[in-house]
């Protein structure tokens, strides 16, 4: 069996297409819709994720702003900002670019940020509208992963999804999501004994722990859908996700590559999470 691929490039070219025509639809109605990044310090990883976001922003007609600060940027300073962003009518989304330096407690900037402009859906608020079934925003990245599984038409309802990482950014919502459309759910993590007996049984797994190739494929149900998450640097440079797609591909029924896979579907998830904020402020129905 060779997987068929779930291609993430050409599916997120196909939502920010349609997040453009949606942003025009703003336009017409008074202003465009905006999100502001914030980015403090100089970690590179961070920098390029910055730039990806506010460089699709602009491609798709959504007025982009980049707040840079440096390193030293204290933690009242940031919540400040943050309190600026929260009244400004023409700011729909606030993203603040995780990690923050370590003399900045994450967990209350984002708390900070008003929940009806928290595009990541990290707010303690949208995590628990996400728990009962209610969502305001999806995080960006499970998101993704949900958009893919419709788009090959992957059968949810009654499946058995394992999600390997139990992060509050993929794992915990990912489970939600799946729970949400009749999946039957196991979330494993580092401290999950036999963790190849929990793989074995899943139709959906999805790889989410930043460990490399750690999914070989006498841990996949043949047939199984395998979602990869992970995005690791190898020795020699090049990019791996936590599952070895070559020996994989030939046990499931589909897989998403790495690079082009669920990457470019969190960007494309953050314009639609956007949109959702500038339609909700523009009274406009969808």
């Amino acid at each position: 069996m060779t997987a068929a691929l779930i291609d993430g490039l050409a599916l997120a070219k196909q939502l920010r297409e349609q997040a453009a025509q949606r942003a025009q639809v703003c336009l017409a109605k008074g202003r465009p819709a905006g999100l502001t990044v914030v980015l403090v310090g100089s970690n590179p990883a961070s920098q390029v994720y910055v730039r990806n976001k506010v460089k699709a922003c602009g491609e798709a007609g959504i007025r982009s702003q980049l707040i840079e600060k440096p390193e030293t940027l204290t933690e009242s300073e940031l919540l400040a900002i943050i309190e600026s962003l929260n009244h400004d009518p023409q700011v729909d989304g606030i993203l603040v670019q995780l990690p923050l330096p370590k003399h900045i407690d994450a967990h209350r900037v984002i708390e900070a940020i008003a929940a009806d402009k928290d595009v990541d859906g990290f707010h303690i608020s949208n995590a628990g509208a996400l728990m009962t079934g209610r969502p305001l925003f999806q995080p960006c990245t499970p998101y993704g992963v949900i958009k893919m599984l419709e788009s090959i038409d992957a059968p949810i309802w009654g499946s058995h999804a394992v999600i390997c990482g139990a992060s509050n950014i993929v794992g915990k919502p990912m489970a939600m999501m799946l729970l949400a459309r009749g999946a039957t759910v196991t979330v494993c993590n580092s401290k999950t004994r036999n963790l190849e007996e929990h793989t074995r049984r899943a139709d959906i797994l999805v790889a989410a722990v930043g460990r490399a190739n750690m999914i070989s494929a006498d841990m996949v149900k043949p047939g199984a859908i395998v979602i990869d998450v992970g995005i690791n640097r190898l020795p020699d440079g090049k990019l791996a996700g936590d599952v070895d797609f070559p020996a994989v591909s030939q046990v499931a029924s589909a897989i998403t590559p790495v690079p082009g896979g669920v990457g470019p579907m969190t960007i494309a998830m953050l314009l639609v999470n956007t949109l959702e904020s500038a339609e909700r402020r523009l009274h406009i129905t969808t």
